[in-house]
């Protein structure tokens, strides 16, 4: 987060384009995280909705869904 959510998009692109991650509900989630700071809510709800499909924990899926619910 230092060099800003422009950076780190672009390092999660970089993950998302080798396949790693693959199957985590991590990587939609943090790119969902850093559309939102950019503004880009369209973009980040639709990154959320995998990232709430793939997640197994309760807790998390709450937190995502809200996050979700907000951007809607």
């Amino acid at each position: 987060m230092p060099s800003g959510p422009e950076h780190g998009l672009e390092l999660v692109e970089a993950l998302a384009s080798r396949g790693e991650l693959a199957g985590s509900h991590l990587l939609p989630a943090v790119r969902g995280e850093m559309l939102t700071r950019l503004g880009r809510h369209d973009d980040a709800r639709s990154a959320l909705l995998p990232a709430l499909a793939l997640c197994g924990n309760a807790a998390e899926r709450a937190v995502l869904q809200r996050k979700v619910d907000e951007l809607s």
